[in-house]
């Protein structure tokens, strides 16, 4: 019997949740009525509580339990203040997997962007928390800019108080908002700035208290809601060359303003899960693509304005949302037709129709980018992530039609395929998967070039100019990339001085790649043209544009295949 008498109707909702009958609907409404009047007296359980209201909220039956939903989830800060009150261990509330439920608190270290960010929107939420602050003599060698006679202490003085030095330098400030006010004084660059801060590793600590940032609150207008009245989609029902051949997304750009909104909406977000990501962080609001999918789903995505992006590679990020419920994100690193994508469903979301949207995002990409060739990174699968390694990754995306880019974990693949087969009940060992899980997948398109990136990283085109540069120049950066940017623009015949700067920064970027094609300066004049139009649209105002023309220079692709293969 279970211990507790919330246990079991919790139990019973968990299972229910997926099934859509008018007989469950009736009884998840029954269930949810008397979860309503319980008191949950172990967070754990609270927990559960919370990411199953979630899940029911983004896959409704009917209306009834929609607004059943909401409004049990309003209640969420109240629930937790007796446990808070009476001293229980809330760390189960923390976890990375469920983290930001209302009227809970977290501690996480986070870059100078985020920093910045949260303590503009969350002034009385947001701090620094010394009594994690594990580590906190690295603020050694930066506090002494303006702290006087800090080094008194700080250069001679063992076990220096840096707490209590702060306290006496920041008046009535907020530690972290007395630091950013004195970042934002100094005379460093944005990068020496972000570089101070985040080589101090100091962590925040967040009351969420009833923010709207919560998860338990976050949401977008739903529009009409798409109620789930039959079974959700498995992924044995679904085929990526069906996705890829299915008719465009309807696709509407947002305005700069809902895209900005939208941006702090997808950094808050991220952070209560401990998460940030370079797009989200840095992204730009006039490039907010909004897709919809189907089935109360909608895509958005954006990409980067010019300074903050890659050297080589277009990046986009985005978020899945479904009946208004954020549901998922992910990022793509995308050059020629090859785009290796990073897709994360939420934990609260994984029993759902993961296959279905990653099926949805491949098309939008190929809709939006030209993409036709599909990588899955190997920490996805589970190289060193022990998550992924439990889910068995591996196989999700294995059935999905995706291949190992090693011959020789081909085979494994097919051996253990055929074990499945042979033997009911085998499960692939861990030890199995995490040597799968070595490198990465892909997936090409039918009628794509098969096999011609399973060797590529853009890595290897790093290492090639970073050898060119310790070979010919001594390993001087400067000497190299000026006798590259000579060496690039004589063999183009280009006048790269004459461009804007974020397209004269493109050529820079580029110029070291560009000097490793050995016959360069032999192309034909309409090729020179063209590699000088793509460098000049990767500093355009998308990097959808650079892609596109990237993807009809078949020569300018299989120099960099070569180079960084």
């Amino acid at each position: 019997m279970p211990s507790d008498p919330v246990e079991f109707p919790l139990a019973r909702l968990e299972q229910l949740k997926t099934s859509f009958t008018p007989q469950d609907a009736a009884h998840i409404e029954r269930l949810l009525a008397r979860l309503e009047r319980a008191r949950f007296r172990d967070p754990v359980l609270l927990g559960r509580f919370h990411e199953a209201l979630l899940f029911v909220l983004a896959h409704p039956c009917n209306a009834r339990i929609l607004r059943h939903s909401e409004r049990l989830l309003a209640t969420f800060t109240e629930r937790v203040a007796p446990l808070r009150a009476a001293g229980a261990d809330l760390y189960p509330l923390e976890d990375p997997e469920i983290s930001g439920i209302a009227g809970t608190a977290f501690s996480a270290i986070f870059t100078y962007p985020i920093a910045c960010h949260l303590a503009a929107r969350y002034p009385g939420a947001v701090d620094m928390d010394w009594e994690a602050y594990e580590d906190a003599s690295r603020m050694g060698p930066s506090l002494p800019r303006w702290i006087p006679l800090l080094e008194e202490d700080t250069f001679v003085e063992a076990n220096v108080p840096f707490k209590e030095w702060v306290d006496a330098a920041r008046g009535r400030k907020p530690s972290l908002a007395w630091l950013l006010a004195r970042l934002a004084e100094w005379r460093g660059s944005p990068e020496e700035k972000a570089g101070l801060y985040d080589a101090l590793r100091i962590p925040l600590r967040w009351e969420m208290g009833d923010s709207p940032a919560a998860r338990t609150h976050t949401r977008l207008p739903a529009g009409r809601i798409y109620y789930q009245r039959t079974p959700l989609i498995r992924r044995s029902e679904v085929s990526l060359e069906a996705a890829l051949d299915s008719p465009p997304l309807p696709l509407r750009r947002l305005s700069a303003r809902r895209g900005a909104a939208l941006l702090d909406l997808l950094r808050d977000t991220s952070a209560a899960r401990y998460r940030e990501l370079w797009g989200f962080s840095y992204g730009d609001p006039d490039t907010m693509l909004e897709a919809e999918a189907g089935r109360g789903v909608r895509i958005f995505v954006n990409g980067l304005p010019p300074p903050p992006r890659l050297p080589l590679r277009a990046y986009h990020a985005g978020l899945f949302v479904k009946n208004g419920v954020l549901v998922g994100y992910f990022e793509t690193l995308s050059l020629f037709e090859r785009c290796e994508v990073g897709f994360n469903v939420y934990y609260t979301f994984r029993e759902g129709e993961s296959a279905w949207l990653y099926g949805r995002l491949l098309r939008l990409l190929n809709q939006v980018l030209g993409v036709t060739c599909f990588s899955m990174d190997p920490y996805q699968l589970g190289h060193h992530n022990e998550e992924a390694i439990k889910a068995g990754a591996f196989w999700f995306y294995r059935k999905l039609g995706l291949r190992p880019m090693r011959p020789d974990l081909v085979r494994l693949a097919d051996a253990e395929a055929e074990k499945i087969l042979r033997r009911p009940g085998y499960r692939t060992p861990a030890r199995t998967l995490e040597r799968l899980a070595e490198c990465a997948m892909i997936y090409e398109r039918p009628g794509s070039p098969v096999g011609d990136w399973d060797r590529f990283e853009a890595r290897k085109l790093g290492m090639a100019a970073a050898r060119r540069m310790a070979r010919s120049f001594g390993g001087d950066a400067r000497r190299a990339r000026e006798a590259a940017i000579e060496e690039a623009t004589a063999a183009l015949g280009i006048h790269p001085n004459r461009w804007g700067d974020d397209a004269r920064r493109a050529f820079t970027h580029w110029a070291p790649v560009l000097a490793l094609i050995p016959d360069l300066a032999r192309w034909s004049e309409a090729e020179k043209r063209a590699v000088a139009a793509i460098l000049r649209a990767k500093g355009g105002a998308e990097e959808s544009r650079y892609l596109r023309l990237m993807q009809a220079q078949p020569r300018l692709r299989r120099a960099v295949l070569r180079l960084g293969s």
